[in-house]
């Protein structure tokens, strides 16, 4: 099999019955395959599955493993060369495979790719969480080509070439097999948000290389699972995002970077306090708490990222932080950030 199209289910059976469509309709061809993995969903998903989408493989979990771990255990029972992570919210577009699977076929050292993702609720405009493409700052915070903190541009072709990137998302994640699994796969612990942003970057570290295909276009509604301000979703968004670096940045800059994220968190859970968002700021102080309490069982995992580092350093994280360039020099766009101008133009596509 050349490629599955994989996509993880909880209880999503009417988010199913609108995007799998597309899903099945755009990706036919020889060596392809679509698969559900349901996650112990406990809704009529599999029996949709089965009565109206028989072509769909469908992988059965016994339970709810989480976004990462089960992703993990659904690619346990592919075997196709490169696999893709999509979202039960996506909608892709006519022709979305082939310029992702023509790139990795001849791009023998670029380990994963993503399309180029436009909202789907305003389909002029790059969708939050993966845009043309995810990079770094130095504190561990995520942007994309496409979207700097809140501020989400209006697709105008103005980033239609094909970029090497930091991180793709994993609402459509186009990685080799292997890759996935010499890297270890998504971090299970981290049970959902950032584990791809982790993956990644443990990919990068060891010279592996990420790009962003624009040719591709698919829609992702986002927010589908945890609406953009639920307390949960804060909680794992901070709490993952300080593991993620701990078990990534070397020994020269972790205590440094560590030392600066505790005053950004603590104006973050202040921000959040001013907003009236009391779950949300109370999310962000539990989010540390609980890292303190289990970052050293990740200790082994940091060492084998430390050892296996190769690439120092990684040329997709900018030097400087994302929201001194936002708040203080006005960055509001990707195309006015001067630590990248070396990857802006990208190549043509």
């Amino acid at each position: 099999m050349k490629v599955s199209v994989v996509i993880l289910n909880w209880n999503g059976c009417d988010m199913l019955r609108n995007f799998l469509p597309s899903v099945v309709r755009y990706s036919e061809g020889e060596g392809i395959e679509v698969c559900v993995a349901d996650n112990g969903s406990t809704d009529v998903s599999v029996e949709m599955l089965r009565k109206e989408f028989p072509s769909v493989r469908t992988i059965l979990l016994e339970h709810n493993h989480g976004f990462a771990d089960g992703y993990n255990q659904a690619l346990q029972q592919v075997e196709s060369e490169y696999v893709v992570l999509l979202n039960s919210d996506v909608e892709v577009t006519e022709h979305w495979l082939e310029p992702m699977i023509d790139y990795l076929d001849n791009h023998p050292e670029v380990a994963a790719c993503q399309p180029k993702i436009r909202s789907q609720r305003q389909k002029e405009y790059f969708e939050y969480a993966g845009a043309a493409g995810g990079f770094m700052d130095k504190y561990g915070y995520p942007f994309c080509r496409g979207r700097i903190l809140g501020v989400v541009e209006k697709d105008e072709g103005q980033y239609n070439t094909m970029i090497p990137i930091f991180w793709a998302t994993g609402a459509a994640l186009f990685i080799r097999h292997t890759d996935y699994q010499e890297a270890g796969g998504l971090d299970g612990r981290f049970f959902a948000h950032m584990e791809e942003i982790d993956l990644c970057w443990r990919l990068r570290s060891r010279s592996r290389k990420i790009v962003c295909i624009p040719q591709s276009v698919v829609y992702h509604v986002g927010g589908a699972t945890l609406k953009k301000e639920n307390p949960r979703k804060t909680f794992l968004n901070f709490r993952n995002n300080l593991v993620m670096l701990y078990k990534n940045l070397p020994e020269t800059e972790l205590n440094k970077v560590m030392r600066v994220r505790v005053w950004l968190d603590y104006v973050a859970a202040l921000v959040f306090l001013l907003k009236g968002q009391l779950d949300n700021a109370r999310a962000v102080i539990q989010a540390r708490k609980e890292y303190k309490r289990i970052c050293y069982s990740f200790s082994s995992s940091r060492e084998e990222n430390i050892r296996k580092n190769l690439l120092k350093p990684i040329p997709e994280q900018i030097k400087s932080s994302i929201l001194w360039q936002f708040y203080v020099r006005g960055c509001k766009r990707f195309s006015q950030l001067s630590d990248l101008k070396g990857l802006q133009n990208g190549t043509k596509g």
